[in-house]
Formats: C-alpha cells, sequence, structure tokens
C-alpha cells in the first residue's frame, strides 16, 4: 500500500512540475542561443566590442554550431571559416 502511495506521488508531482520543466528548458535553450550570437557575432559581421574575449569561447560554441544554426531558420552555416553541413 505504501508503495502505491509513494507511486502516486511521484507521478502527481511529474504531472505538476512538468510544465515548469519545459518553460525552464525554452528559457535556457534561448539563453542559449543568444549567447553563440554574441559570441558569433564578428563571424556573422554584427560588430561587438568584446571580440577578443568572446573568441577563446568559440571551440565550446563550434560543437553545437549545426544545431543552432538551423533553429536560427538559416539553411547554410553562416560562418565561412566553419564548416558543420
Amino acid at each position: 500500500m505504501l508503495a502505491k502511495l509513494r507511486h502516486w506521488g511521484r507521478l502527481y508531482r511529474d504531472f505538476y512540475e512538468q510544465p515548469f520543466r519545459r518553460t525552464v528548458a525554452l528559457e535556457e535553450r534561448r539563453r542559449d542561443d543568444f549567447f553563440r550570437l554574441l559570441v558569433m557575432s564578428e563571424s556573422l559581421g554584427l560588430p561587438n566590442p568584446a571580440s577578443w574575449y568572446c573568441l577563446e569561447l568559440m571551440p565550446f560554441v563550434v560543437e553545437d554550431l549545426h544545431a543552432w544554426h538551423q533553429r536560427m531558420g538559416m539553411e547554410q552555416c553562416p560562418t565561412c571559416g566553419f564548416r558543420c553541413c
């Protein structure tokens, strides 16, 4: 009986927390996309006053470049130096 109550408690908690998890995941993805845009802004032709510091972060951003540019609606990779497609 106690196991069933724990099971129902977990189901209720998951049902209650699911919309919040989805919202947090969406906001995290938006923040990561904005961060990628800042790091790659010089490559995209946007002036960036902190481009020297963003250059150090480029290897971390390149790993997920393909998924990012497709999510942004670009068919081809927007940068000339990095090829992912």
